[in-house]
């Protein structure tokens, strides 16, 4: 009988596509908005929240974030599976950083259509 260990490993294309896609998204962010920046420079709150305001600059900054979470989560899922060896451990952080990501996620949201 097969001995098998539960390690919850998803090696492959779709997570190494995933990092760089959400690390594409994330640089396009970073410099589509240092060129708002270079432009539009804003000194004081009403600025910012103009800035912000404005639905693509809401929605980019949306995906910014969604592709952050993304990008964390793959690797530190990386990062449990390969220091933390018991599975009820590595469920237990896994699980944690899930409800973190998913917290940073809502408080984002809740940020940027604040009123």
């Amino acid at each position: 009988m097969v001995n098998r260990t539960v390690v919850g490993a998803h090696y492959g294309l779709r997570d190494w596509l995933m990092q760089r896609i959400t690390a594409l998204v994330m640089v396009a962010y970073t410099l589509l908005m240092g060129g708002v920046f270079l432009t539009y420079k804003p000194i004081d709150y009403p600025a910012w929240k103009a800035l912000f305001g404005i639905g693509w600059v809401r929605i980019a900054t949306l995906l910014f974030f969604a592709s952050l979470l993304l990008h964390a989560w793959v690797g530190m899922r990386d990062i449990i599976m390969d220091y933390i060896k018991p599975a009820d451990w590595r469920l237990a952080a896994e699980i944690a950083v899930i409800l973190t990501l998913a917290g940073y996620a809502v408080w984002a949201v809740s940020i940027l259509w604040r009123n």
